[in-house]
């Protein structure tokens, strides 16, 4: 698979099989977020890869909670209030069930952490597709950056007292008939493009 092809055949993966992923397709997942542009090649994310149902079942509950304790406001983006109207009736599960999962923490204070952690979740998304599994980048945790009771847990898991998440991918083997991801290319309707020649 080209580049060109990883990136126009990538589709977001909601639905997957409960079955882990092998270390070694991780591993090489891992090492395309690693291979990411980094400002001033600072090299500052930190991935944090979670594979034990049991932890991800915790973070299911502790976004859940987390968005249900939240007032909805007219300055959220549609997404936040989505997640906080279906935490707030139950059974929010912003992990579609996957077993799979990797946290990009990076510091607040690093001036390219969203553009040093998008690079890093867009390469481990592309290597996901190369190698026939399915992904979906999900903001929850980022989302509730300020939950100080889901710190916490995070902190458990690796997470540096001097570090926040900047995003998350859930993957894993897409539960569909053919068993990998839906390749059908998007078609475009946005994001212009002006030429200055």
């Amino acid at each position: 698979m080209n580049v060109l092809e990883a990136v126009t055949t990538r589709r977001s993966t909601r639905k997957f099989k409960k079955i882990r992923v092998e270390k070694e397709l991780v591993d090489k997942i891992i090492e395309a977020g690693r291979m990411a542009p980094s400002g001033g090649n600072v090299q500052l994310n930190h991935f944090i890869v979670v594979q034990k149902e049991d932890v991800i079942e915790r973070l299911v509950e502790l976004v859940e909670k987390g968005f249900s304790e939240m007032d909805l406001r007219d300055d959220m983006s549609p997404s936040v209030k989505f997640s906080v109207t279906k935490s707030k009736s139950g059974g929010y599960r912003y992990s579609y069930n996957a077993t799979n999962l990797i946290i990009v923490c990076n510091r607040p204070e690093n001036g390219n952490n969203y553009n040093d952690s998008a690079c890093a979740l867009q390469n481990m998304m592309l290597e996901c597709n190369e190698l026939d599994l399915g992904s979906c980048w999900v903001n929850q945790l980022r989302w509730l950056n300020g939950n100080e009771e889901l710190n916490a847990y995070l902190r458990t898991l690796g997470m540096k007292d001097n570090e926040i998440v900047f995003g998350s991918i859930i993957f894993g083997y897409p539960d569909n008939e053919s068993g990998i991801p839906v390749r059908r290319p998007q078609t475009i309707t946005g994001n212009e493009v002006t030429y200055v020649e």
